[in-house]
């Protein structure tokens, strides 16, 4: 979109009424070139019809894209040592893998991000055109070199241990993400990433309050930044470790979750979802709750189930399932994901995922 667009967008966002008229007397330009730009959106397909109805099943992600460098071990791993295994490089980062995963199983999705100008950078720019991912709302910028991410995993596919260098996302700034007011003002529901600077989270819980959203807590460090910010947001998605943090209180036992859960719903999420590894999900909101256990599988890379979880979880949200359903679809999906040695198995698909629950009968 251009500028001007973003601006009238925007207007109409507030006032889906107002006249071409009205809107020239607004920006100060000739009623013909408002004209001109509500033709442009239709196209588009931003704007739908008459009366400016707004066309907002789509889902904006805003998180990190980042070039993933895993380190395969063959064998148990020797500490301080030298390990024989693959090494493999792929595209990456939690907001990127989730609108990936999103647009995999058929929603509109706009990915808001930031990568470096640099071969990392393009490869990114590049996959996310293969994905039928737009590339227009990701800042280019050559002030940090791309994200990167490199990880070890034992001989089990599981993360043993990672470093990440991720400067950019200071990029993602709030005057970044007001020049997207546009886009995320028609959007369906917004979904964050951790790896964002802790002001520009509470820009958009605070100014963007009326949406539907998502939080990825993505680590517990991370998970630091929306520590006082909880109950501005529609769901949650932590592990153990990251929801005692959060909440402050230990998870020892099933009593302990419940607590966990009331303490988040008491706050004013409406659904909070616990990821206990090979224990399984516990879920609850007012109105249900429960505890599904994961079904056992040859996991070839772990890096990635969670994202794919997440993904799952937004899209049974806005299909209109049930919480425990919305669980149990979602278990299914990052299993899909641990069967690849890819981040994003592009083998996702809604066929896939139903046709696993009723093999693997996860319930």
């Amino acid at each position: 979109m251009t500028d001007r667009e973003k601006e009238i967008l925007k207007i109409i966002s507030e006032n889906p009424l107002i006249s071409q008229q009205e809107l020239a007397n607004i920006l100060n330009i000739k009623r013909s070139s408002v004209a001109v730009h509500i033709a442009n959106l239709m196209k588009k397909g931003i704007i739908k019809g008459k009366g400016y109805i707004l066309n907002n099943e789509d889902i904006v992600v805003i998180g990190g894209s980042n070039i993933d460098i895993q380190g395969f071990s063959k064998e148990n791993l020797i500490q301080r040592d030298s390990n024989p295994g693959e090494i493999k490089l792929s595209v990456g980062g939690v907001g990127r893998n989730i609108a990936e995963n999103l647009s995999l199983l058929g929603v509109k999705v706009n990915l808001i991000s930031a990568v470096g100008d640099d071969i990392y950078g393009r490869k990114i720019l590049k996959e996310l055109q293969i994905s039928n991912l737009s590339t227009e709302n990701i800042l280019v910028t050559d002030k940090y070199s791309t994200s990167t991410y490199l990880s070890i995993l034992n001989n089990d596919g599981d993360m043993n241990v990672a470093i990440s260098s991720m400067d950019i996302f200071n990029e993602i700034t709030i005057d970044f993400l007001r020049k997207k007011t546009g886009l995320i003002g028609i959007s369906k529901c917004i979904v964050l990433d951790t790896n964002l600077p802790k002001e520009s989270i509470d820009y958009i819980v605070n100014y963007y309050k009326t949406k539907d959203i998502f939080i990825d807590t993505v680590s517990t460090t991370k998970a630091l930044k929306i520590k006082d910010i909880i109950g501005k947001f529609h769901t949650i998605k932590p592990n153990k470790y990251e929801a005692e943090i959060l909440s402050g209180i230990k998870i020892k036992s099933n009593k302990d979750l419940d607590r966990v859960a009331d303490f988040f719903l008491n706050k004013g999420v409406k659904n909070i979802i616990i990821t206990l590894g090979k224990d399984g999900v516990y879920y609850k909101n007012m109105d249900t709750s429960g505890h599904i256990k994961s079904p056992q599988i040859n996991v070839i890379n772990a890096t990635g189930a969670g994202d794919a979880f997440m993904a799952a979880l937004i899209y049974g949200k806005h299909k209109g399932f049930s919480l425990k359903d919305i669980v149990i679809f979602s278990i299914a999906s990052s299993l899909i994901t641990m069967m690849d040695e890819n981040t994003v198995n592009r083998n996702m698909s809604i066929n896939n995922i139903n046709k696993l629950i009723e093999e693997m009968r996860i319930c």
